[in-house]
């Protein structure tokens, strides 16, 4: 039976029956499963200004539908507000989804915001404004969902509010004040008026912390308006109690933009103090009340007349001291003009006259005998007297040998080392730069020829070194401001935001155009430098007695390179303003160095021509020192090492240098110093107590090492952040203590300073007294970070286009000319008066 009965159902039908149960074991799982995992979706309709109290599981969702007027010629905003109520929340966050016609908004409750070293921060309040989309009808009707959910299976309370932002819309010249927080960030829209083409967007606070970030972004959604995404898109910087950015309608298609401001979960971006690091990777911080107060107002920016007006005011300033110039010379001409033809006219002239007239020259005899100082050498002219240099010349030259020579000769034919080979030379050098008192005709024996091609170099040099160093400036420059350009990051150039001019691609055009002075006004000084060379020649060519042998030496060389670095300077400190910053301010600074050195080198060239330090020797100290300014921006910021060597070999430095000044170079450092130097102590000190002999030179070095020793100190003690500055101060304090001892020994000495000198050195003094002023405002400063450099941001004061920095650029230039002026006119009293008449000190 049962064989007959498998037989009647057959195999296919046993299998049919199987997949049967299968299939009905399967729709039961499905069913059962379904029922376990259906969530109740609720949808409420909404309205504005409406505060919901609910509560959310992950077996329901909630859904609120809102619906508003939108129009074209009124722009609204919407913010939703949202809190959770519940303890330990944190865990299981509330989902809020906000669904626009062509946005999304999403963000969880509580907030979780990240700071330095994945701190985390919880915020169970939050606040955002929704994206509104444009609208092409005059009025429209647009609807949007707020979709509530969570995973946790408790409860969760929350509260939700949508209201209207009544001044989402910013207005011309109408401050408006709102408050902002790390979860309720605030953005309003600002449209372009008609004939505003640039505007100036300014937010200030009362409160300097907690730090904060203003962003202007296009219209456009999202809006990025959380810590984390701020600096995604648009143009932002950071801030504490100011902010400031100029926008330009030609950087936003629909003429409008947003203004975002985001408070910051941490102050360590705006220079205040770093919390503490946590104890658990996942350990949650409590921020505390980090709410901010702030005000913004949005201003038109200058137009095009006043970018006009302030070029031409600029160019105005700088052409009028080409036209001074040029009637100081005609009237300079005519005078010289007149004195030639009393010169041509003998019963004008007493024939025992040899002197300029007014001029009384005084003899070195009242100081001494020239035989005592040959025979009265002591201890400090032996020891010196060691190393010789080649090249010097005979006093004794007859002047016809020295007028005979050809001047067609090439320059390129005459070195140092074709004359001065006699062995006697080398103690005649002894025993005239050993003398007690030395005259200019001691130290101007060397031929004119060879001493013109080596100052000479000191242009050519300068003029390589300019090239070679601008050309890798300005591509460095012009790609940080791309950069800038770029991302949008405002914090990388320290501007003056409230007097920040764009032009172009140039984001402060008037820091820029203030520097012209400098390289107008160096050219002028090379002009002027050109025109008194090209007379000496004239005189040196119909074999003038006053140009060859009275006078001091002129040699135009380091004129010439102090006009060409004063044009550089210009130059670079253009270069730096395009992005000024803590990395590239040895731009601003490194011809700096230059000018002070070259015009301390110009001060003892005057007194000392064939003695003074040749170009190579003089632009390597000077790499030197650029090298080390280098090395303290880099690695001096409270590094101690640094300033302990640098210290040390600032002393070693000047009592080197001291030394060298003070024999005379009649000394030389080898291995033997010592043992000379214990030898002077000996015999001057101990064996007999004898005072210095060069006692003028003496009291120089002393007052250069009193004030480089305090210096030294200083830096050691203070360890000044500023190093570039720092250095540059020692260079400026060496050149005016020189200058100063220069202008009283020359008084002293008998000589006088001429009308047209004694205007220029009082001019300067003035123009220096102003400038220095203009230059301690401090208007930004790299030492501190970028938003606490803003709160030193201030207006600007001249026809609404130059800041108090750019009148620094104007004064300072100015003061430069003048002072270089001074350097080139001081001994004019001198032209007429013999070489061996005129003291070296």
């Amino acid at each position: 039976m049962v064989l007959r009965s498998c037989c009647k159902f057959g195999p296919v039908s046993v299998l049919f029956r199987l997949g049967y149960v299968a299939l009905l074991l399967l729709c039961v799982t499905h069913l059962r499963c379904a029922r376990a995992e259906t969530k109740t979706v609720v949808q409420k309709d909404a309205e504005f200004d409406v505060t919901y109290n609910d509560t959310v599981t992950s077996d329901n969702q909630t859904i609120y539908a809102f619906n508003h007027t939108v129009s074209r010629n009124k722009t609204e905003g919407v913010r939703v507000t949202v809190d959770v109520l519940s303890e330990g929340a944190e865990s299981s966050p509330i989902l809020f989804v906000v669904r626009q016609k062509q946005a999304v908004l999403s963000f969880q409750v509580p907030l979780i915001l990240r700071g330095l070293y994945q701190r985390k921060y919880p915020y169970a309040h939050v606040g955002r404004t929704l994206c509104q989309p444009p609208t092409r009808t005059l009025s429209e009707t647009q609807y949007f969902f707020v979709d509530v959910s969570t995973l946790s299976s408790l409860g969760t309370h929350y509260q939700l509010r949508i209201s209207r932002v009544e001044s989402f819309t910013l207005h011309t010249d109408k401050k408006f004040s709102f408050t902002a927080s790390p979860s309720q960030p605030q953005y309003f829209k600002y449209v372009f008026p008609d004939g505003v083409d640039t505007a100036i967007v300014k937010v200030n606070s009362e409160m300097t912390f907690p730090c904060s970030v203003m962003s202007i972004q296009d219209i456009q959604c999202p809006v990025y308006d959380l810590d984390n995404n701020v600096a995604f898109i648009g143009m932002y910087q950071t801030m504490t109690k100011t902010a400031a950015i100029t926008v330009q309608r030609k950087d936003f298609p629909s003429n409008s933009f947003y203004v975002v401001v985001v408070v910051k979960t941490e102050d360590e971006a705006c220079g205040g103090p770093l919390r503490f690091y946590p104890l658990r990777p996942d350990e949650l911080i409590d921020a505390g009340n980090r709410s901010k107060t702030l005000d913004v107002v949005v201003s038109p920016a200058i137009s095009s007349d006043v970018y006009v007006m302030g070029m031409l005011f600029c160019l105005g300033i700088f052409l009028s001291f080409y036209l001074l110039t040029f009637l100081v010379a005609c009237v300079e001409n005519k005078r010289m003009h007149r004195r030639r033809e009393g010169l041509l006219n003998p019963a004008d002239m007493s024939p025992a006259e040899t002197g300029k007239p007014g001029v009384t020259p005084v003899s070195p005899y009242e100081y001494g005998s020239f035989a005592d100082n040959a025979s009265t050498l002591s201890s400090e002219a032996i020891t010196d007297s060691i190393a010789s240099d080649a090249n010097y010349g005979y006093m004794e030259r007859s002047l016809e040998s020295v007028t005979g020579r050809s001047r067609q000769e090439s320059l390129s034919s005459i070195e140092e080392d074709d004359y001065d080979t006699l062995a006697d030379i080398d103690s005649d050098k002894n025993i005239v730069r050993t003398k007690k008192y030395l005259c200019v005709s001691d130290l101007a024996r060397k031929d004119k020829r060879v001493l013109s091609k080596k100052y000479q170099i000191y242009f050519w040099n300068i003029a390589t070194i300019g090239v070679f160093y601008a050309l890798p400036v300005i591509q460095l420059v012009i790609t940080y401001q791309t950069v800038v350009n770029v991302t949008g990051n405002q914090d990388i150039c320290y501007y003056n935001f409230l007097c920040a001019h764009p032009l172009g691609n140039l984001s402060a055009f008037n820091n820029i155009l203030s520097n012209l002075g400098y390289v107008m006004l160096g050219l002028l000084f090379l002009l002027i430098v050109l025109q008194r060379d090209i007379i000496h020649s004239r005189a040196l060519d119909r074999h003038d007695l006053n140009a060859l042998e009275c006078g001091i030496p002129k040699h135009f060389g380091l004129f010439y390179a102090m006009g060409t670095a004063l044009m550089m300077e210009g130059l670079l400190s253009a270069c730096y303003h395009v992005c000024p910053n803590y990395t590239n301010f040895q731009f601003d600074t490194s011809f700096m160095y230059m000018i002070a050195g070259l015009c301390v080198l110009k001060l003892y060239q005057k007194r000392h021509p064939d003695i003074n330090a040749s170009a190579y020797t003089a632009y390597a100290c000077l790499a030197a020192v650029i090298f080390f300014s280098v090395l303290g921006v880099v690695f001096g910021k409270g590094n101690m090492v640094f300033w302990i060597i640098f210290s040390v070999l600032h002393i070693l430095a000047t009592m080197l240098l001291s030394t060298q000044l003070y024999y005379m170079g009649r000394w030389r450092l080898d291995s033997g110093i010592l043992r000379r130097i214990v030898y002077v102590i000996y015999t001057d000190c101990i064996r007999q107590c004898s005072g210095p002999m060069y006692i003028d030179r003496m009291v120089l070095l002393v007052m250069g090492n009193i004030v480089n020793w305090s210096l030294a100190a200083y830096g050691l003690l203070k360890t000044p952040n500023d190093f570039a500055s720092y250095l540059l101060a020692i260079a400026i304090c060496n050149l005016l203590l020189y200058f100063a001892f220069y202008i009283i020994m020359k008084l002293r000495s008998g000589e006088r300073i001429q009308c047209m000198a004694m205007v220029c050195i009082l001019f300067t003094a003035v123009v220096w007294g102003f400038a220095l002023f203009f230059f301690f405002q401090g208007l930004s400063t790299w030492q501190k970070t970028p938003a606490e450099s803003r709160e030193h941001n201030r207006d600007c004061i001249v026809l609404s286009f130059f800041d108090d920095h750019d009148i620094w650029h104007f004064l300072s230039s100015i003061a430069m000319f003048g002072s270089f002026l001074v350097l080139l006119t001081m001994d004019d009293d001198l032209d007429d008066v013999q070489r061996d008449k005129i003291f070296v000190f």
